[in-house]
């Protein structure tokens, strides 16, 4: 544990992906045991996805109690849900397809209507279910090249006033709208884990890490849960430029 949290590095994306599942298996129990429900934040990019995969497959996808479980997501490209980029259709066919999750246990935000009304709808949403402080059990995230997170990209202060939790923002590129959930969301959460390999993100770990803070350049910076655990699930490659380190956790 450091003062950035609970760093995780693994020796490699496998053991990664099988630490991250079981973190997410341990957590569904735990929530669910205490208070009933367990509701998670998914992110979508390629470094979750072969966690996702093992959660619909034994031996966790039966050690996770599924009909307690609730799925949102954390952002999503404005995209109908059956499009290749769309976050909900990656994790779809990673492993809801595979468990048959209850519909009213799956939250997506919708890609395919205008942003602004997709980030309304999915803001009353959240108070609906979580109410205006929303709680999420685990929010799953990821880090970009550029350091944003979610859809939080760098160029503009991630910092949102106390009533807004869900934003429409268009992508640097500019090709491209998106639905995010905000800072504030984020950092109400119990636990924020975040998942980054690959030796291409090594400096940019290391600066969020372990950098001078600037959450405008550096959105994931934002994240800084109020009086939840925060978790990085790292592989050596991407663990390279942190000057502090833990040895690599090795599993079975």
């Amino acid at each position: 544990m450091t003062g950035s949290g609970d760093l995780r590095i693994y020796a490699d994306q496998a053991q990664l992906a099988q630490g991250l599942a079981d973190y997410f298996a341990e957590s569904a129990r735990a929530a669910v045991s205490e208070r009933g429900a367990f509701r998670v934040a998914l992110s979508g990019g390629n470094t979750p996805r072969p966690a996702y995969e093992l959660l619909g497959r034994e031996p966790l996808r039966s050690r996770i109690p599924w009909n307690d479980t609730f799925i949102y997501f954390g952002d999503e490209r404005c995209v109908p849900p059956t499009d290749d980029r769309s976050n909900y259709a990656m994790v779809a066919k990673a492993f809801l397809d595979a468990i048959g999750l209850p519909p009213q246990n799956v939250h997506r935000i919708r890609g395919e209507v205008d942003p602004g009304i997709a980030a309304n709808e999915y803001a009353s949403l959240l108070r609906t279910d979580l109410g205006g402080a929303p709680h999420f059990d685990l929010v799953l995230l990821g880090v970009g090249e550029d350091g944003h997170t979610a859809s939080l990209f760098p160029g503009a202060s991630p910092e949102t006033d106390d009533r807004t939790l869900v934003h429409a923002v268009q992508a640097p590129s500019g090709d491209m709208w998106r639905v995010t959930i905000t800072p504030r969301v984020i950092n109400l959460a119990r636990a924020v884990a975040f998942a980054v390999a690959g030796a291409q993100k090594s400096r940019v770990l290391a600066e969020v890490i372990e950098g001078p803070r600037d959450s405008a350049r550096l959105p994931a910076q934002s994240v800084r849960p109020a009086s939840g655990k925060l978790l990085w699930f790292i592989d050596e490659a991407a663990a390279a430029d942190l000057a502090e380190r833990p040895s690599p956790q090795r599993l079975a």
